[in-house]
């Protein structure tokens, strides 16, 4: 093999590894907001968790990311919380979701 060859699959490595930590990143800030909107919904303990693992199933629909907005902010409208507020919470999350996994500086 080689040099070049090996310098290839070290990029498609590195890129594989990227994906999976980013898609890792994504899940985990969606359980963190997912925690956040439980909580303001008055939910507790198994219902929170469930709630949670709703909301980061919905970032698989056919809609990604979008969807997961659409979901919180339908919820969460009852309790006056509007899409930008669902927005920030997620930003929010997401750097504390790259802290908690380890994400490089």
């Amino acid at each position: 093999m080689s040099g070049f060859d090996d310098r290839e699959q070290s990029f498609e490595r590195k890129y594989q590894n990227d994906q999976e930590f980013a898609f890792k990143v994504k899940s985990r800030r969606n359980k963190i907001v997912g925690h956040w909107a439980a909580e303001l919904l008055g939910k507790k303990g198994a219902d929170a968790d469930a709630y949670a693992a709703d909301v980061v199933a919905a970032e698989f629909g056919k809609q990604g990311e979008e969807h997961v907005i659409e979901k919180l902010v339908k919820d969460l409208a009852p309790k006056g919380i509007d899409r930008a507020r669902v927005v920030a919470q997620l930003e929010k999350a997401l750097q504390q979701a790259k802290v908690e996994l380890g994400a490089p500086k």
